[in-house]
């Protein structure tokens, strides 16, 4: 996850389909929690307050590795979890700062992953 500034994160879509879409990770704890940014009524921020269940995967493809989770996002906007996760690069972006109402964290935590190395995988609880 480290090696990753990428992630893949899926999110139940209208119908009930799964919705792919490429995220910045900004910080991370182990493999138990991630925090991502999106804009604050994006489609994926939409579908994960209606439904937080989520699948994110980080990939190394120069190794051919890569970790999936499963879990649940929280859509967050309060101050605390947007400064824990502000960079000042942010700002070309969303140039509110930190309090700009146009962007919201994506918070994830991990229930349980499968990491592949090569033809190699393998399941474990966080």
């Amino acid at each position: 996850m480290g090696r990753s500034l990428l992630a893949l994160v899926g999110s139940i879509g209208p119908g009930g389909f799964p919705n792919i879409k490429v995220v910045s990770r900004q910080k991370s704890e182990g493999v138990k929690r991630a925090w991502f940014i999106t804009a604050s009524g994006s489609h994926k921020a939409d579908q994960f307050r209606r439904d937080p269940r989520a699948c994110v995967y980080f990939l190394d493809a120069a190794r051919y590795q890569g970790v999936m989770l499963v879990g649940k996002i929280e859509v967050r906007q309060d101050h605390e979890t947007r400064q824990f996760v502000w960079k000042d690069e942010m700002s070309k972006f969303y140039p509110g700062g930190v309090d700009d109402s146009n962007w919201c964290v994506l918070a994830f935590t991990a229930e349980q992953g499968n990491f592949t190395t090569g033809a190699e995988n393998a399941d474990f609880a966080t």
